[in-house]
């Protein structure tokens, strides 16, 4: 019964947090994104904690170029966090997004940033 892409993408995310939990040996790389700007955490669900953070909204640079391109500096800024952090084994949550287009470049950039999932 999804009448709106918001009810649609709730169900969606509904169905993939049953399968999905970040732990403290890997947690979750949970990606948000609104129209203008793209958000990615690294989440620790056994203690609710966000250990790592990045978002297109603080970066400077990332306002003037394509949202492409920015879920990629978000992607890669977040990796280099984690792998800081001394995390370098995820699940990816993509919260009811489709894998497809910013989603899956903030995914791949994470991938060469060092991160595993």
């Amino acid at each position: 019964m999804a009448n709106t892409k918001l009810l649609r993408r709730r169900r969606i995310k509904k169905s993939i947090r049953k399968n999905v939990a970040g732990t403290t040996e890997r947690p979750r790389l949970s990606v948000y994104r609104s129209n203008t700007q793209i958000y990615a955490q690294i989440i620790d669900d056994s203690e609710g904690k966000t250990i790592v953070a990045a978002d297109s909204l603080k970066n400077e640079a990332a306002q003037s170029i394509p949202k492409i391109e920015q879920a990629a500096m978000v992607g890669k800024d977040v990796a280099e966090k984690a792998v800081a952090a001394g995390i370098t084994e995820v699940v990816f949550d993509r919260n009811g997004y489709l894998y497809h287009g910013r989603v899956k470049s903030l995914a791949d950039a994470a991938r060469e940033g060092g991160l595993k999932f």
